[in-house]
């Protein structure tokens, strides 16, 4: 037994050289070397505890043989608790490391997204506003209780894939119940009592028409704050706590809002049109947090008119296609069997659809909509999955209310209190609109954006 478990021990530590060695030689970060990493380090306890164990079974056979001299015992104690010693030294350096290693790659965005039902929201994150953070910074709580909790989870869903069990599209965070407080997330990072803030957002769409006519929205957004009100300030502000009750998973059926404001004392309860406080007496209150509104921030799927208004923003592909939107919109709406088959199909269909409504364009431009098919096919890898079951509109963002019902969860005019006092859906409480789908707006040139947008849409 004692041999055995020495055995395992060597078996580690050169396994384990073996990876430093790859590890180093590679230079990047490789989820694979973190998992055997893992499992050398079971290989390596489980011999650590199987030496001892195996050398006091032997020493009590041995006792028994050859009497039990007490100068002989003092002697081979001293040198066994030196030798000990000295192999626990060695065998903590050694443990501590694969440990942090495997802890490290345990939490690396390589790891994470290694599983393939997770292909989705990984590429979503790659085009996000917190791609330079690591996935356990928002999904992992905060110290050994968040760790184990997230790795408990973990195991959960890898028992899933491997049965072949998962729920297809994957639940949200929110939807299973599995969802990290924001004071340990969003908060760590974003100050909540910033004093005051007002943005603008401007939203340029643009027509199904032969010129793809520009439309553009620019609102000034009352973000607010502590002192200022406005949006973050009217939900998040001092003393200020909300709290609602929801019918589903997804949060989006919200019957009843109880808003209480500690400092002045105000509380007012608002219920949604035919629902009674009574009737919904024994389901949860909620606390209202950060990603209730911000749901997708860190994940965000866009819809087919969003993704093309933005390509044709950018400049990813001419505007002076004739009926490009309209082109783009028919071929990214269309049922494909599989990712491999749009990626094909995609630039194709485009120019097929050029070919029998604009031969003109098509025999004259045919590179540049060979160029525009490969941004379509690009939009679509990044938003429909058709083998994980996501399509367009699978996870809503509730943080406006042009894709979602988002802020109209609440915000519809079909809430009020008892008293009949309706919980707002006074438009100019969040934004005022200096512009709305206007084709000419003359607010761009006095803020100097129509030069911007007009060299984005020339390349």
């Amino acid at each position: 037994m004692a041999l055995t478990g020495l055995g395992l021990v060597l078996t580690a530590l050169v396994l384990w050289a073996c990876l430093l060695t790859v590890d180093l030689r590679n230079g990047e970060e490789n989820p694979y070397i973190g998992v055997a990493m893992a499992a050398v380090a079971v290989l390596f306890g489980l011999g650590l505890a199987l030496t001892p164990f195996g050398l006091y079974r032997g020493r009590r056979k041995l006792r028994q043989q050859i009497g039990d001299a007490q100068g002989q015992r003092t002697s081979a104690w001293r040198r066994f608790f030196a030798f000990l010693a000295v192999v626990s030294l060695i065998n903590v350096l050694v443990a501590s490391q694969m440990t942090m290693r495997a802890v490290h790659a345990l939490e690396s965005r390589e790891f994470c997204a290694s599983c393939h039902v997770m292909e989705p929201v990984a590429r979503a994150f790659e085009q996000g506003p917190h791609a330079g953070i690591l996935c356990v910074d928002c999904h992992v709580g905060e110290g050994a209780r968040g760790f184990i909790e997230a790795k408990l989870g973990g195991t959960r869903e890898l028992y899933a894939v491997l049965t072949d069990s998962v729920h297809m599209p994957l639940h949200t965070a929110i939807e299973s119940g599995r969802i990290i407080p924001s004071e340990e997330t969003c908060e760590t990072c974003h100050w909540t009592r910033r004093p005051a803030a007002a943005r603008l957002k401007l939203i340029r769409s643009y027509a199904e028409d032969a010129t793809n006519t520009p439309q553009t929205t620019l609102l000034t957004m009352m973000i607010g704050g502590e002192r200022m009100g406005g949006i973050h300030g009217s939900h998040h502000g001092e003393g200020i706590e909300i709290e609602f009750v929801a019918n589903d998973p997804k949060r989006q059926d919200i019957p009843l809002v109880h808003y209480r404001n500690t400092k002045t004392g105000e509380e007012r309860t608002y219920l949604k049109d035919g629902v009674t406080e009574a009737s919904l007496a024994g389901q949860p209150r909620i606390k209202m947090q950060c990603f209730d509104c911000h749901n997708r921030v860190g994940h965000e799927f866009e819809l087919p008119d969003r993704a093309v208004d933005k390509a044709l923003t950018l400049g990813r592909m001419p505007a002076s296609l004739p009926f490009l939107k309209k082109a783009a919109m028919q071929v990214l709406k269309t049922e494909y069997a599989s990712s491999a088959e749009a990626a094909q199909r995609i630039p194709a269909d485009l120019l097929a659809w050029y070919e029998r409504e604009q031969a003109e364009t098509a025999r004259t431009r045919g590179q540049e909509l060979r160029e525009a098919g490969a941004v379509l096919a690009d939009i679509y890898a990044h938003n429909v999955f058709p083998e994980l079951k996501v399509t367009w509109g699978s996870y809503l963002d509730n943080s406006g209310h042009q894709s979602s019902p988002g802020c109209l969860r609440c915000h519809a005019g079909e809430h009020k209190t008892p008293a009949g006092e309706e919980l707002t859906k006074n438009c100019f409480r969040c934004h005022f609109p200096s512009a709305v789908e206007d084709t000419d707006p003359q607010v761009l040139q006095m803020l100097g954006v129509d030069q911007m947008l007009h060299a984005l849409e020339k390349r």
